[in-house]
């Protein structure tokens, strides 16, 4: 479902270390931590690489990424659904990251599926096909997460 994790050991030894001086990669983490309950793969690679060859290009990225991401006419489970729908219109393999934080946030099933239902009426079945699987997956993983505590 995700992508492999990246060896920051060769990124730091490769690339060089994470330079940022307005935030350090721990701090850059914590807000996607807190959104997703994990930093997904690739995030996790531009913060390395990123942070270690641009580090003003990343704090950039992450002020507009939050800036854009946290509007203060939606509440975080607003953005996130609609994040999800529009995602799953493009066929965005992102759109289960942003389904995750859907329901983190506090998204039923049913307001889940909602979306998946809007997505089917313009993007057809093969929306309705993927966005149920996404849903599948991610009760999955709710539930394996259920099960490890």
């Amino acid at each position: 479902m995700l992508p492999p994790r990246i060896d920051k050991e060769i990124v730091q030894k490769s690339i060089g270390e994470y330079a940022d001086t307005n935030q350090t990669e721990a701090q850059r983490s914590a807000i996607y931590q807190d959104l997703l309950g994990f930093v997904p793969p690739r995030i996790e690679a531009r913060l390395a690489v990123t942070g270690a060859l641009d580090p003003e290009l990343l704090d950039l990225q992450e002020r507009m990424r939050e800036h854009a991401m946290y509007p203060k006419c939606f509440d975080v489970k607003t953005a996130q659904l609609m994040l999800f729908g529009m995602l799953l219109m493009d066929s965005s393999d992102a759109a289960v990251l942003h389904g995750i934080a859907a329901r983190r946030a506090g998204a039923s099933w049913e307001e889940m599926q909602a979306v998946i239902s809007l997505c089917f009426l313009f993007r057809g079945l093969s929306a309705a096909n993927r966005g149920a699987e996404l849903l599948a997956n991610i009760a999955k993983r709710e539930a394996a997460q259920t099960e490890a505590r």
